[in-house]
């Protein structure tokens, strides 16, 4: 049984059964070694400054080492995919306590990193209804351990940062983790996450284009109207595109359902960069952390992740399932759940 269960979670031998899965993987190759091609040709014909030029390298090199470490889990197996899913909320909350001050409060901490560990767990064992109920069990921990420095000053603030930090890097992150109870979570995962990334350089690109008005000047004075507006449009199309490939066979291999959920990607996503945005604005820095050069934190690398992971989960969940055909309670076992 021991050796099944391992097999199950960590065998990467069916990594490349999908063709989805080869077909996204090769365009992402054929991405980055066409980007620093036309980097050299807009730099040459000077329609880029050399320090914009330097800026997108940086980014660049960064991505050849986030690129692997992204799918690398995922091509590993379910077990893998959740556990790295984990240890980055873990880290993303580091990043925000530490910024924010969270961290002092050692006992809410705690309580939010056992929540998160506790959501890992759910989503390994593929315990659905110990995973929908870790929130309100979570946040009700949190709401009682502020008390124990009998300090009413400040501890709505603390229960606030305790609980807003878990539902964002706890909840909202391990929606992505539990997809991987799939069969098909490794197309649907890339293909979350290529098209949040791509609805990134879309804002950008088309900000920079067609850009104007400012979106939301207080709180992200780069982002445009026009931006925001060019990164649905190609964004949604670009998700149809690939979903097709994905969803093939499903009822959501359908244009209004890949549409709609380009759409819905594009824009919960934007809304998480800039929720991340005015956290940073609100507490006076530019980043979150420092650890990808380019790039800032880990937190501002991922921010546009957090609001998607949980509104694609329940889109995809309720018109088609998530892990329906697949064994739940594996280290559990079936006690009804």
């Amino acid at each position: 049984m021991t050796s099944r269960l391992l097999d199950k979670l960590f065998s990467p031998s069916e990594a490349f059964d999908q063709p989805a899965t080869v077909g996204m993987l090769i365009g992402i190759g054929i991405a980055l070694l066409i980007v620093p091609l036309v980097v050299e040709g807009l730099g040459r014909t000077g329609r880029m400054s050399p320090p914009l030029r330097t800026e997108i390298y940086v980014r660049y090199v960064s991505w050849l080492v986030i690129i692997p470490a992204m799918l690398a889990p995922v091509l590993l197996g379910p077990g893998a995919t959740i556990l790295a899913i984990g240890a980055l909320s873990l880290l993303c909350y580091r990043e925000f306590a530490r910024a924010t001050g969270c961290f002092r409060h050692r006992a809410i901490s705690a309580v939010v990193a056992l929540g998160i560990v506790a959501l890992t767990f759910a989503s390994l064992d593929h315990w659905y209804n110990f995973f929908v109920a870790l929130p309100s069990l979570t946040i009700s921990l949190i709401a009682i351990v502020a008390l124990a420095r009998d300090e009413p000053r400040g501890y709505i603030q603390r229960v606030a940062l305790g609980v807003l930090s878990f539902i964002l890097f706890g909840v909202c992150f391990g929606h992505l983790g539990y997809m991987a109870n799939d069969q098909d979570y490794r197309p649907i995962i890339i293909l979350i996450v290529l098209c949040v990334e791509a609805n990134d350089v879309f804002a950008f690109v088309a900000g920079k284009a067609f850009g104007r008005r400012r979106l939301a000047p207080a709180t992200s004075p780069s982002k445009t109207v026009g931006g925001s507006i060019g990164a649905i449009g190609l964004t949604s199309g670009l998700f149809a595109t690939i979903g097709h490939f994905v969803f093939r066979g499903t009822v959501l291999d359908a244009p209004v359902h890949l549409l709609t959920m380009g759409v819905m990607l594009s824009v919960v996503g934007q809304f998480g960069d800039l929720v991340i945005s005015s956290v940073k604005r609100d507490l006076g820095i530019k980043d979150m952390g420092s650890l990808i050069p380019g790039h800032g934190g880990l937190l501002d690398r991922f921010d546009s992740v957090v609001l998607v992971a949980p509104a694609m989960f329940h889109y995809i969940g309720y018109f088609r399932g998530i892990g329906l055909d697949q064994p739940t309670r594996l280290f559990t076992g079936d006690a009804g759940g």
